[in-house]
């Protein structure tokens, strides 16, 4: 990197790791009842011998249970991480790419970014001035669109709470962060995060291991060693475990790029991207794929949790104890004890399959849900000679914010051909691309997950564009389960239906909207 590589601080950890993961191993065999890691060690024995030889059994074990694959030991010990100086892209690309973390990110949809904080990536000196130019354009254009926005952030605003004197300071900082909001779509993947993010052992080498890979194998290897690095000075014993890294040339996913990539036309992934879009008709998500008897299957399964024939309980009955939050009191509340329900375990048996298009920013959002997987792109595999984006409903509102968008979405994918010609590798350019640029993939979910996601994201809180995916989804459910998909709605309807008060459980960031209200095919907003 040119910029100032990603910092890494480790918060908080196990004491011994390390050891504590053969604690738990020794412990599966331990008559003597639960073993420590100062069990394990010897430090207490007196013998030097005998604590060498102490030692030398717990590193025997320790190798013997990881290369035979028995790693839920290495599960136990965690690692929480403070983060900084981590691009946006890099972010996306690795450390929210997987389902085995927890984080607590800045965001930029209520924190004004500082345009200045942004990865540089390494370059031929000939292409950074493109680089920076275009960087500089971008931050420009992200100042100059919140003022452009906000009246129609205002007008839009005002549709839902009336003009009040007494309000009228907080209700101006909350339209300048719906402005904000939606002006972030114009600045770089490039931009720099800072975030607590927690880990497992065996993620940790499970990262080191495949640390060296797409999208942005030089700051991910960057990030990665400085994680390994700051372990290993709490534990050095932990050393013991990191396998070699897979260079990025030796995986799969590098073959098939060098195959069918190497020399492909733009024209190619334009048709690609063409047909994706087609096939989508006209949909933000599309349901494209789905169990053949999903209220059947659930019905059935909540039957057998309760022991009971068919006479007894009905499907329609056992898909209101499920899903009904009057029935089942479990659903009105905003913790989620959905996996260790016996009865709302059901629904882990209806599956859906969705194709869907999000912006970077968009679906930076949604892999947060991480128990609804997806099969997300190598990036730069998707990208061709035209600006490919999504556009926010608050800019398509406003000539002037769409006409400057355009205008920066062409000059910043001729700088994307520039930066290539000077020199640049496709890795470097990408992060030069916007916040808005197209993300097309496939994502999947049962339904006891997906019934989580849509409950958060279909609340008006949400941000705008992961909202009308997640309506797209409840919409084409219940098209086709009625008797499922009328239970797909927002907090506010969950806690309606639960006769819940308050209704709205977001107190002052109460929506202005009483959603609760309305149907499905009325839900309707542009912030």
């Amino acid at each position: 990197m040119r910029s100032i590589a990603p910092q890494v601080r480790l918060e908080n950890a196990f004491a011994r790791p390390y050891e504590n993961a053969i604690a738990t191993a020794r412990t599966c065999y331990s008559s003597a009842g639960i073993l420590t890691a100062a069990d394990v060690s010897g430090d207490a024995l007196a013998d030097p011998g005998r604590r060498r030889k102490r030692a030398e059994q717990r590193d025997r074990i320790a190798r013997s249970i990881y290369e035979a694959g028995h790693h839920t030991t290495l599960q136990h010990a965690h690692f929480q991480f403070a983060l900084s100086n981590v691009s946006r892209h890099c972010i996306w690309s690795f450390l929210h790419s997987h389902p085995f973390y927890n984080s607590e990110q800045v965001s930029q949809r209520y924190v004004r970014v500082d345009p200045s904080q942004v990865a540089v990536p390494d370059m031929p000196d000939r292409a950074l001035p493109l680089y920076q130019d275009l960087i500089q354009a971008q931050a420009r254009e992200y100042e100059t669109l919140i003022a452009v926005l906000r009246p129609q952030a205002r007008a839009a605003f005002h549709e839902r709470f009336l003009p009040s004197p007494s309000q009228q300071a907080a209700h101006e900082r909350a339209i300048d962060k719906k402005a904000q909001e939606v002006a972030r779509y114009v600045l770089p993947v490039a931009t720099l995060a800072y975030l607590y993010h927690t880990v497992s052992a065996l993620t940790l080498l499970r990262y080191h291991r495949l640390c060296d890979f797409y999208d942005v194998p030089g700051e991910t290897r960057l990030l990665v060693t400085a994680m390994v690095d700051a372990v290993l000075a709490h534990d050095p014993l932990f050393a013991q475990l990191l396998e070699e890294e897979i260079a990025l040339e030796a995986t799969p996913e590098a073959a098939l790029m060098e195959r069918f990539h190497g020399d492909r036309p733009a024209s190619a992934t334009r048709a690609f991207c063409a047909e994706f879009d087609a096939s989508l008709e006209g949909r933000v998500s599309r349901l494209v794929d789905r169990k053949t008897d999903n209220e059947g299957t659930i019905a059935a399964a909540a039957r057998e949790v309760l022991g009971l024939a068919r006479a007894e309980l009905h499907d329609d009955e056992a898909i209101a104890l499920l899903l009904d939050p009057a029935r089942n009191a479990y659903l009105g509340h905003s913790l989620n004890v959905g996996t260790l329900s016996k009865l709302l375990r059901c629904l882990v048996h209806a599956h859906y399959t969705f194709r869907k298009k999000l912006s970077h920013t968009a679906d930076s959002q949604d892999q947060r849900h991480r128990m609804t997987p997806a099969s997300r792109p190598i990036l730069v595999g998707h990208l061709h000679d035209r600006p490919d984006v999504v556009v926010p409903e608050l800019i398509r509102r406003s000539p002037e914010a769409l006409e400057r968008c355009e205008a920066l979405m062409e000059r910043t994918w001729r700088t994307l051909a520039q930066l290539r010609d000077a020199g640049a590798s496709a890795e470097a350019a990408s992060y030069a691309l916007p916040n808005a640029v197209a993300v097309r993939f496939t994502e999947s979910a049962d339904l006891l997950h997906l019934h989580h996601k849509l409950t958060t994201r279909l609340c008006y809180n949400a941000q705008e564009e992961i909202w009308r995916a997640c309506l797209d989804e409840a919409e084409q459910i219940r098209a086709v389960e009625p008797r499922i998909g009328a239970h797909l709605l927002p907090p506010c309807g969950l806690r309606k239906a639960a006769r819940m008060k308050p209704v709205c459980p977001e107190g002052d960031r109460y929506c202005g909207i009483p959603v609760w209200k309305l149907d499905l095919s009325e839900y309707q907003r542009a912030i």
